[in-house]
């Protein structure tokens, strides 16, 4: 006997996302929202990432404003900490703010 696929709740679903951004990239709260299959979740996205169950294997510090603002609130050690970890990544700033035309995950699948 089959047993129903349980389907994965939100978080789940932004997880998955989060975990495919690209070493170098950023993706932003709304296009990770689009991504995990509803464009209205920005803030379920940030919510998610506040309580990342796994940080060394959800990269939450990859996702920004869609302006290229870091997270004053970034749960896992300030918005200087994502900062060092996006430049580690080879993330490039400009002004305080990620170049957003050079580093952001381009995800035409979405547009």
């Amino acid at each position: 006997m089959k047993r129903p696929c349980k389907e994965k709740n939100a978080y789940e679903k932004i997880y998955d996302v989060v975990r495919r951004i690209p070493r170098g990239t950023v993706a932003t709260y709304g296009q990770v929202a689009a991504l995990a299959g509803n464009r209205n979740w920005a803030r379920v996205v940030g919510y998610a990432l506040h309580v990342n169950p796994d940080p060394d294997g959800i990269p939450c510090y990859r996702v920004v404003t869609k302006d290229g603002r870091v997270s004053p609130a970034f749960a896992f050690g300030g918005e200087n900490r994502q900062t060092e970890l996006l430049r580690a990544d080879g993330v490039g700033f400009r002004d305080g703010h990620v170049v957003m035309e050079k580093y952001q995950w381009d995800t035409p699948w979405i547009d």
